[in-house]
């Protein structure tokens, strides 16, 4: 274990729950700290209007960006490491794309006939996406038991992508403005919009996801220097791989079906936790990763909420306005990161 391990990893949990409290006193009614921890805590508040805004409105919103930024960041770390691409994500099995199109379906197909589609309901685009979203998960298992090389899969996910995107022009072209804005507004990305019984089925499924990665880490660990090498320390890839594929699966797919497709975090986290804390293995860079994804996601959503001044500009352009010079910076200042794999 690194030198200092302790005191790190204890920084990066106060830095969360700071955090977390901070993003739970923002919005349009600005609440006190004390009244955040007296609210939180049980404790009878001085205010009942803010008791019902915490709870009924940003503490999903805070638990939310809890869930999932620890689920996109240990997803794409686990698809750097699978495909040993510095530049795989969370979406690079085509899940984000299958999600997509399965809303794309949902909000405009009704515009050329295919289908009826009723008004627009939360749980419904959400079932959609994760139809979509199951769909090529099926796909990519089905892919997995009969290809033995990775990088397959990997063009594999890159060809449902583009497929799914140029549907996703079809449909939008033959759309009316009101279905292609609905659709738009859907690919912002958004925490604000999972309630509370959508998160007890997110929690669940993003702790089996996040349980079966950290039970991987040792074959995750191997794959760092090839299939080969692991196949020679007694590493099944037929059996390693699906359950690899299959926590990713769970972990982005059930994040984009509630919360829309939120871009960086599960490029970017992997990277800056490499970097900043000099380690490559995965039974400690899967909790760091957990704790540095939802770190990231809850500062987007805070700065989000500040530049907004009351309202909350779109999530996935905080997170790449505020990340990508990060990374940047990182990448120049360290010339380095391929040896990371």
């Amino acid at each position: 274990m690194p030198k200092g391990w302790g005191w790190r990893l204890l920084l990066l949990v106060l830095a969360l729950a700071l955090l977390f409290v901070v993003d739970l006193s923002l919005g349009a009614v600005a609440i006190p700290y004390k009244s955040i921890v007296k609210i939180l805590t049980g404790t009878p508040s001085e205010n009942r209007v803010w008791e019902q805004i915490v709870w009924e409105f940003r503490l999903p919103k805070a638990l939310t960006a809890l869930a999932a930024g620890s689920a996109l960041a240990v997803s794409g770390l686990q698809m750097q490491t699978l495909f040993r691409n510095p530049l795989a994500g969370p979406f690079v099995l085509g899940i984000s794309s299958g999600a997509s199109l399965g809303v794309a379906f949902l909000l405009m197909a009704g515009s050329i006939g295919w289908l009826m589609v009723p008004e627009w309901i939360p749980w419904l685009t959400a079932g959609a996406a994760a139809l979509g979203a199951a769909g090529v998960l099926v796909l990519i298992f089905l892919a997995a038991l009969r290809l033995q090389d990775s990088m397959a899969l990997l063009i594999l996910g890159l060809m449902v992508g583009s497929l799914a995107g140029a549907v996703v022009s079809v449909l939008q072209f033959y759309s009316g403005a009101e279905k292609v804005q609905a659709y738009l507004i859907w690919t912002f990305g958004s925490l604000g919009g999972v309630t509370w019984p959508e998160l007890q089925v997110v929690i669940p499924v993003v702790v089996v996801g996040l349980v079966l990665a950290q039970a991987l880490a040792k074959p995750l660990n191997a794959l760092l220097l090839g299939e080969r090498y692991a196949h020679s320390v007694g590493v099944s890839m037929s059996r390693v791989r699906p359950l690899i594929l299959l926590s990713t699966s769970l972990l982005a797919g059930s994040i984009t079906a509630f919360c829309g497709p939120i871009a960086f975090v599960g490029l970017a986290v992997p990277h800056l936790c490499r970097l900043l804390f000099h380690i490559s293995d995965h039974r400690l860079l899967l909790p760091v990763v957990m704790l540095g994804g939802a770190i990231l996601l809850l500062l987007c959503d805070i700065l989000a909420n500040i530049l907004a001044a009351g309202g909350a500009l779109p999530l996935n352009a905080i997170t790449t306005l505020f990340g990508a010079p990060v990374v940047l910076w990182l990448i120049l200042r360290q010339r380095a990161i391929g040896k990371m794999f």
